[in-house]
């Protein structure tokens, strides 16, 4: 078996749990995810299966979520799962006095993730860490964001706004409901989270685990090919004789411009998939090098 499923993850299940769902229905050991999502969230969850796993790093790290951020409650996991810090009234908060708060999130930005999260430091998740009450220092990390847009607000005590974000990997929604919050000086907390996009795949076409179930159960299963979310990466088609040979481990010489992403795909002349290539410049010639065979 070789490619992906759109998982649409249930709320309450880790990404490792569904990881684990799918090795069951599968029968298959050799099954991966392209993206932890929080127990809590739902939405589009990659899953890679058999040797697509070998893919997961090269696919596209774009992500889209749907947000519900609430005003006026701090919580110790920046969402609803933890403990509620502190409250505020924002009943004074209007969406035209939030609407220019948006801009600072947008572009590239510094992030401090939330002290509950998967982030590893000395071998132990922080999340670990922050369970057992040690304080910990998180280092900000770089991350980018695409595009904010309002899709709904609530007015109220503690009002609540609906965000569609596009961004790349390693964003926390859950640091952006909390600085947003911050900013505002009332605090906030994400409510809920539905990632809409990722490694190519939409929320619209995603399946669930009985959907999957069900569909494994009838032989009626297919799997979506790893090139749908290998999309932004060029494609090198190879003729018979240097396929062979890219295949086996060997560099061939290609003619191509040079492209800021060093990373393409490598298919044969017929459009079979062959794997991950590497350019690298050799003198005056480009030289593709194998870094994932797929055959």
């Amino acid at each position: 078996m070789f490619g992906l499923i759109n998982l649409n993850k249930p709320a309450t299940w880790t990404s490792h749990d569904c990881v684990a769902k799918v090795r069951k229905i599968l029968k298959l050991k050799q099954v991966g995810h392209g993206g932890t999502l929080d127990p809590a969230a739902t939405g589009v969850l990659p899953i890679a299966v058999g040797k697509a796993t070998r893919l997961l790093s090269y696919m596209s790290d774009r992500k889209a979520y749907q947000a519900k951020i609430r005003f006026g409650v701090t919580t110790t996991t920046d969402d609803l799962e933890g403990e509620i810090i502190q409250t505020h009234s924002g009943e004074h908060l209007t969406l035209e006095v939030i609407q220019p708060h948006l801009e600072q999130f947008i572009g590239k930005i510094e992030q401090i993730p939330p002290i509950y999260s998967a982030i590893q430091r000395d071998g132990k998740r922080l999340y670990e860490l922050a369970r057992k009450g040690e304080i910990i220092e998180v280092p900000s990390r770089i991350v980018e964001i695409d595009d904010i847009k309002v899709l709904n607000w609530t007015q109220g005590e503690f009002p609540e706004i609906d965000l569609a974000i596009a961004c790349g990997s390693g964003t926390y929604i859950r640091a952006i409901a909390r600085d947003l919050g911050k900013a505002l000086g009332v605090g906030g907390t994400l409510a809920q989270l539905i990632r809409t996009e990722s490694c190519g795949l939409h929320l619209a076409d995603s399946i669930t685990l009985e959907q999957l179930e069900i569909l494994r159960t009838r032989n009626n299963f297919t799997l979506i090919s790893p090139l749908s979310a290998l999309t932004h990466l060029e494609t090198i088609y190879l003729p018979s004789d240097d396929a062979q040979r890219w295949c086996r481990g060997q560099a061939v010489a290609i003619s191509l411009e040079p492209h800021p992403h060093p990373s393409v795909k490598v298919l044969t002349e017929e459009g079979s998939f062959l794997g991950m290539g590497i350019i690298i410049s050799d003198s005056d010639n480009l030289i593709l090098k194998p870094k994932v065979v797929l055959v």
